[in-house]
């Protein structure tokens, strides 16, 4: 691959895609960040994208760009006159979802470290042109190999609270539960992790990607096993690796990879590993696993649910269960309700949205 289109270069997953693009001597063409102009300057500098795209009007004089796009209308543009086939999308939440949708309609590959996409849209999605970007479904992927596979399983860390007494989480604060034991990331994904839906919305995805309702998630505590497979003949595997996004990245734009990009497991430093169960009482939202992953159309109303009661919480105007309740009532409320196409998917995310608000 000689060139790719970076969407969301300034947050953890862009930055080492850069990194891992500078490796492989792979071009960048074109860039697309946020509000963090200052970044997106230094890795205009570093990196000569041909055309730059941002979040808003307002910020365009501040990039050091003679040509800049802005806004959703202007991503979509940017992916339309590229000539690269492979999109790194790696936006946060539901912007991510167009271009997704048109990068795949152009046929281009898209390297997909946004996890919403799959969640809210997975049905209407070309999953051949998919590579996920992401620890848990690259494990899955690299175990299982074409063989004959009974069930997969995925870890979570836990998140912010998994050590905390439940009495005391219903008074934790935003701030509180950025605070991630093994990683740092962004704010909707630190959430996410310590709500749990992080979780379920991987299940969703690994449920589209390798076409599967047996998929299951426990607790890891040291974020050292990323994904199991379990297979037909009895015997289990399980993917080892650090906490370091720069190997599945490695592989979604090459392929194949043959030399070291992360320094082997330590197994004697692991020392003993320990699976926990993931429990609906410190994560409500564990209630509808089974029921989502057999209704995988309503990961929409989730989504949409979910990103405004994660808004909710940061302005103080719900608690830390209080935005699982937002949830749960936004899905039974809406749990009769199926898209036929996309036009139908942005008409549900809308009324989910309006419902929740009031």
């Amino acid at each position: 691959m000689s060139n790719i289109v970076l969407l969301g270069s300034t947050g953890s997953i862009g930055v080492n895609t850069l990194i891992v693009a500078k490796r492989y001597n792979i071009e960048i063409e074109a860039l697309v960040a946020g509000n963090n102009i200052d970044l997106l300057n230094e890795q205009i500098k570093e990196h000569h994208p041909k055309i730059v795209a941002i979040a808003n009007e307002a910020d365009r004089h501040k990039v050091d760009h003679s040509n800049v796009l802005c806004g959703n209308e202007g991503i979509l543009k940017l992916i339309e006159d590229s000539n690269s086939t492979t999109i790194v999308n790696a936006l946060v939440g539901y912007a991510g979802l167009a271009p997704t949708l048109k990068a795949t309609s152009l046929g281009k590959r898209v390297a997909l470290a946004n996890k919403e996409s799959l969640v809210v849209a997975g049905e209407f999605i070309d999953m051949s042109l998919i590579t996920p970007i992401d620890s848990e479904h690259f494990g899955l992927w690299y175990l299982m190999n074409e063989r004959p596979v009974s069930k997969l399983y995925i870890t979570a860390s836990g998140g912010a609270f998994r050590d905390w007494e439940l009495n005391k989480m219903k008074d934790a604060t935003f701030s509180d539960a950025l605070n991630h034991p093994n990683w740092s990331m962004g704010n909707k994904i630190t959430i996410d992790s310590a709500t749990m839906t992080n979780k379920l919305f991987e299940l969703l995805e690994a449920k589209w990607l390798f076409n599967t309702s047996t998929v299951d998630a426990v607790i890891e505590k040291k974020s050292i096993i990323h994904a199991l497979v379990e297979f037909k003949d009895g015997s289990t595997t399980a993917h080892f690796a650090g906490v370091d996004m720069k190997l599945p990245i490695a592989f979604a734009l090459r392929g194949e990879v043959e030399e070291e990009i992360l320094p082997p497991t330590d197994l004697l430093s692991i020392g003993a590993l320990e699976f926990l169960p993931i429990e609906a009482e410190r994560y409500p939202i564990w209630d509808i696993k089974e029921h989502i992953l057999n209704n995988p159309h309503l990961g929409v109303v989730v989504n949409a649910a979910n990103e405004e009661a994660i808004k909710a919480f940061q302005e103080e105007k719900c608690s830390f269960f209080g935005m699982g309740d937002i949830v749960l009532d936004a899905y039974q409320k809406f749990e009769n309700v199926k898209a036929a196409n996309i036009d139908e998917i942005i008409q549900i995310d809308k009324e989910v949205r309006s419902y929740v608000t009031k």
